[in-house]
């Protein structure tokens, strides 16, 4: 069967795309045009609202690229949680051994930067998914809209199609500052999206793309300040909130080192959050498995009639989890990086998050002690994500997700204010004393102290490439113990093998692609001795 690519995708509307019962309304394979995009919202606000549930619905699915992988099931193929997974597994900060039950393995050795390779395929369709229902939904809304509820539905898709592209432009290009005008990725919204449909997308720059990041999200901070002023608020964490969306907009203004924007939005966040930090007696027990959670901005909220669920094993928390029944058992789970490690204060609480060199933690109950000597998991495996209703052992693995903490705009916050000549030191101080280790202290340069703390506190919930991106960092995994020699790696900043590559499909079938657009081949790393 033909691989699913973007352009393939832009000629099916949302309602035969999504396979949503309540979006069936017209034709399977028809496009809509302006007067019936104008006739779905006027005369059914609840299509609008569909419209919204269907991006949501984008960020966790149970093999969606099952067609596309030529009707071949993938057991790491679950939705944004995969990118999630495969980035992380890509840097130094998160360990595994490369076992037949291991479905990060490509992405521990980089043979995922094959544009043939599954992985490639999963992460371009996965995001341009989620940007081409998003696309439906902002064109579907009049952009001067004053009811409320449509101003919070549009500001839904600007949202998540800005947060798709960022993630984009890190996996694909370079950090932004030294690389405006260097290839990024096609630009497809739904305004150019009937043309890019006949003729293809070319690679936008990295400005370019950068430059719609943030007029979505601008859009969307706008029409939610009204949205919210006239008593429209989200039903629950799956969907962005003005805080939510100050955030996102943080994130951006920090990728392209617009410090004071980043401290001032990182502060808008927090202002307009009801989230606060997880205090100390929240985490020092394995956590982060509910939406529920104080801390928690914005999540992927999942219900155990989800077929990911009910799969038992194609899910994130499966592979992540240690204290829940899944491929984790098995493969030996998830370790934090040794030396990451032992640079944890003993009096810094989530050093608890993982097991110690003895295979311990304070963290742990007597039964989930037992639970993980059960599993023999090695030392500085995470004991971070508790299992779904803190049952030990439960195999109703629906945890939800998290996709934004308010502990990150601290962080946030810091570094930007740091950098723009403001008291980063003092608010990262605050911060890390009340929430974390009262023993904290800063002794050295502040933007390196705060990648240290987004390293651990972020760990496993996929950020961290994010940051080795935006920083020029490289991947040195030397004392980190990885269990597997080749996969061993020091590898330099700015190296082409940091960067993903356009899928093969996506380049046949895109008119204005070729081979030559593409970011170049890279051999797999050569594996270097371990320290």
């Amino acid at each position: 069967m033909k691989r699913k690519h973007i352009f393939a995708l832009l000629a099916i509307s949302l309602f035969a795309f999504v396979g949503c019962e309540d979006l069936d309304t017209l034709p399977e394979g028809d496009t809509i045009t302006s007067s019936q995009k104008e006739d779905v919202v006027t005369n059914d606000p609840a299509k609008a609202e569909a419209g919204v549930n269907a991006i949501f619905a984008q960020f966790s699915q149970y093999e969606p690229n099952y067609s596309a992988l030529g009707d071949v099931g993938r057991h790491n193929d679950y939705g944004y949680p995969s990118v999630m997974l495969f980035t992380d597994s890509n840097g130094q900060d998160l360990v595994s051994d490369n076992t037949g039950y291991n479905w990060n393995g490509n992405n521990l050795e980089f043979s995922d930067r094959d544009y043939t390779s599954n992985e490639s395929q999963i992460l371009w369709n996965d995001m341009y998914s989620i940007i081409f229902t998003a696309n439906n939904v902002v064109g579907s809304i009049d952009a001067a809209t004053e009811d409320a509820t449509t101003q919070f539905f549009l500001a839904q898709g600007l949202a998540a199609r800005s947060f798709s592209y960022w993630v984009l432009a890190q996996l694909y290009q370079f950090n932004y500052v030294g690389h405006e005008s260097d290839p990024c990725v096609p630009l497809v919204t739904n305004e150019n999206s009937d043309e890019a449909a006949l003729l293809g997308s070319p690679r936008s720059t990295v400005s370019e793309v950068y430059t719609q990041i943030l007029a979505d999200i601008d859009a969307a901070i706008d029409l939610l300040q009204s949205a919210e002023e006239n008593g429209m608020v989200r039903a629950d964490k799956r969907y962005v909130s003005l805080a939510v969306a100050y955030g996102l907009r943080a994130r951006v203004n920090l990728t392209m080192q617009k410090w004071s924007e980043a401290a001032a939005d990182a502060t808008a966040a927090i202002d307009n959050s009801e989230a606060t930090p997880a205090a100390i007696d929240d985490v020092n027990k394995p956590a982060f498995w509910t939406v529920d959670e104080s801390n928690w901005m914005w999540g992927i909220i999942i219900s155990e009639t989800d077929e990911v669920v009910e799969s038992g094993i194609v899910n994130w928390i499966s592979h992540m989890g240690s204290l829940n029944y899944g491929y984790a058992n098995y493969s030996g789970g998830k370790q934090i990086n040794k030396v990451l490690f032992e640079s944890i204060p003993e009096t810094d609480v989530r050093k608890g998050w993982f097991l110690d060199q003895n295979g311990m933690s304070d963290n742990l109950t007597s039964e989930q002690e037992d639970f993980m000597v059960e599993y023999s998991y090695v030392p500085y495996t995470q004991v971070k994500f508790a299992p779904y209703k803190n049952e030990v052992g439960t195999s109703i693995n629906s945890n939800d997700i998290p996709l934004m903490r308010i502990e990150e705009m601290y962080l946030i916050k810091a570094e930007a204010e740091a950098m723009s000549g403001g008291d980063g030191a003092g608010t990262l101080t605050s911060f890390v004393q009340t929430y974390r280790d009262p023993s904290f202290s800063i002794s050295g340069d502040v933007q390196e102290e705060v990648y240290h703390q987004r390293r651990i506190e972020l760990w496993g919930e996929g950020l961290n490439w994010f940051d080795i991106m935006r920083l020029n960092k490289g991947v040195d995994r030397r004392g980190g113990a990885y269990p597997n020699a080749n996969m061993i790696f020091n590898i330099a900043p700015g190296s082409d093998i940091l960067l993903w590559r356009i899928p093969e499909a996506e380049v046949q079938a895109n008119r204005a692609l070729n081979e030559g657009d593409n970011n170049p081949s890279a051999p797999v790393p050569t594996p270097v001795a371990d320290l």
